[in-house]
C-alpha cells in the first residue's frame, strides 16, 4: 500500500502488469506478473491446501463424524451467514457477484493470530480453528470452480481428468513419482488455465493424487535403522580421506529407508509450509493489496462497508449459532477445555479473510478497478477489526476461563 500511494506509483503498476511467458509454434502462455502470481504461485498455496484437507479427512480432526461435526457446523455458518448478509445488504446489482468475498478465512494469518496469544488459548481452540477453517477453505475452493469459472473448453478438462485419474490409479496402487507427480501437474495446471476453469482449482485435485501411506511402518524403520547403524559403524573411515564406497552405499541405503518411511503427502505439506507462509503469500499480498487512496480512483463505499460488516458480522453471528445449535441438538460437542465465549472470540477472529477473500475478489470484479479496489478496502478493513476484536476477545475469555476452572477445583 506504501508503494501504490508514493511517488514511485507507476512503478508497482508497471512491475505488476509486466508480461513474461512463452512463446513457441502454436503455444503461447504470456501473462502479467501479477496473474502469474494469482493464477500460478497460488496454485501451490491451494495445493497446500488440499494436502490439509485430505489429511484431515484421512487422519485428522475430520475423520469421523463425531469429530468433524462441531467444526463442520461452525464452517457452515461461517459460510451461510456473511454470504446471507452481504446479499442483504447490497444494494447495487453490479456487486452482487461479491458475495463470495466474505465467506473465506484466512487460515494462516488467524493461527498465527491465536499463536502469538501464546498459553491463554488451548490447543483444542486451535485445533477447532483449523479444522472449521479447512472445511471453509474447501467450501471457496468449490465455489471458485463453480461459480466463478467461465467460458469452459471440456475438451481441455477431460484431458486433465484422465490424467488426473491415472495418478488416482497410481496413488491407489501406493505408487507415487514426485518426478511423474510434478510433470503431470504442470500440464493439468496449463489445461485448466486454457479450459476457463481457474488454474487453482488443479492443484487441490493434484493434492488428492497424493499418497498417505507409508511404504514401511516406524517400527521396521527403527529397526531396519539400528541394523544401519550398527554397519556403518564397524566401518573403519579417515576423516581425512574421502568417505569409502561401502559407507557412501549405507548412507544411500539410509536416504531409501527414510524415503519409505515417510507419507508423500505429510513430507509436501512439511516441505511446502515455509515457501508458501514466506515467500507465496507475502508476494501474493504485495502484488494484490497495493490499493491507492488518491482522487482518480473513486471507492464505492458501499460496497466497502458491506464487505467489513459480512466479514465481521457475518462471521459473529453465523459460526457461534450454528455451533451452539449443533451442542443444543446432541450433534456434537464443546471441544474439551473449550468455552462459548472462547468460540465467540474464535469466530470473531475468523472474519480475517485477507487472502482467500482478496483472491475471490479479483474474480468476481475481473477487470473492474474500482470495484477490485473497493472490495479489497472492505476485506483490510473487516480483518483488521476482526484481528483486533478477536485477539483481545480470546485473551479475556482466556483468562476467564482459567480463574473458572480454579475455582471448581
Amino acid at each position: 500500500m506504501i508503494w501504490a500511494n508514493s511517488s514511485y506509483a507507476d512503478t508497482y503498476k508497471a512491475f505488476w502488469g509486466y508480461k513474461v511467458g512463452i512463446d513457441f509454434s502454436d503455444f503461447q502462455l504470456i501473462k502479467p506478473l501479477l496473474l502469474w502470481v494469482n493464477d500460478g504461485l497460488m496454485a501451490i498455496f491451494f495445493f497446500l491446501i488440499g494436502l490439509e484437507i485430505k489429511r484431515e479427512l484421512l487422519i485428522g480432526e475430520l475423520n469421523s463424524i463425531r469429530k468433524a461435526t462441531f467444526p463442520l457446523f461452525a464452517a457452515i455458518g461461517g459460510m451461510l451467514f456473511p454470504l446471507g448478509l452481504f446479499l442483504l445488504l447490497n444494494q447495487n446489482a453490479e456487486t452482487a457477484q461479491g458475495w463470495g468475498i466474505p465467506m473465506a478465512t484466512d487460515i494462516a494469518f488467524s493461527l498465527a493470530i491465536l499463536n502469538l496469544l501464546g498459553k491463554s488459548v488451548p490447543l483444542s481452540l486451535k485445533i477447532f480453528l483449523t479444522a472449521f477453517a479447512i472445511v471453509d477453505d474447501l467450501g471457496a475452493v468449490l465455489v471458485i470452480a463453480v461459480f466463478y469459472s467461465t467460458g469452459i473448453n471440456w475438451m481441455y478438462i477431460i484431458i486433465s481428468l484422465v490424467l488426473l485419474a491415472l495418478l488416482f490409479f497410481l496413488s491407489s496402487r501406493d505408487y507415487y513419482n514426485k518426478y511423474l507427480t510434478f510433470s503431470l501437474g504442470v500440464v493439468i495446471w496449463v489445461l485448466f488455465l486454457k479450459s476457463g476453469i481457474h488454474p487453482t482449482i488443479a492443484g487441490v485435485l493434484l493434492a488428492f493424487t497424493i499418497p498417505i501411506r507409508k511404504k514401511i511402518n516406524f517400527q521396521t524403520f527403527v529397526s531396519e535403522l539400528g541394523v544401519l547403524k550398527g554397519e556403518i559403524s564397524e566401518i573403519e573411515v579417515d576423516d581425512n580421506r574421502a568417505l569409502p564406497k561401502a559407507v557412501v552405499y549405507k548412507i544411500d541405503q539410509l536416504e531409501d529407508l527414510v524415503d519409505h518411511v515417510q507419507s508423500p503427502l505429510q513430507h509436501l505439506e512439511h516441505r511446502l509450509h515455509g515457501w508458501v507462509a514466506y515467500l507465496i503469500m507475502p508476494i501474493f499480498a504485495l502484488a494484490n493489496a497495493g490499493i491507492q487512496f488518491s482522487a482518480k480512483l473513486d471507492f464505492d463505499y458501499g460496497l466497502v462497508i458491506n464487505i467489513a460488516l459480512a466479514l465481521f458480522v457475518g462471521k459473529l453471528v453465523g459460526i457461534p449459532l450454528l455451533s451452539f445449535l449443533s451442542v443444543k441438538l446432541n450433534l456434537a460437542e464443546l471441544p474439551e477445555n473449550v468455552s462459548f465465549l472462547q468460540v465467540i472470540g474464535v469466530a470473531i477472529l475468523a472474519g480475517v479473510g485477507f487472502t482467500m477473500s482478496i483472491f475471490i475478489a479479483n474474480l468476481a470484479f475481473a477487470g473492474d478497478l474500482v470495484y477490485i479496489g473497493s472490495a479489497k478496502m472492505g476485506i483490510l478493513i473487516g480483518s483488521a477489526i476482526s484481528a483486533v476484536v478477536g485477539a483481545a476477545l480470546l485473551k479475556y475469555s482466556g483468562r476467564a476461563y482459567a480463574a473458572s476452572q480454579l475455582e471448581e477445583g
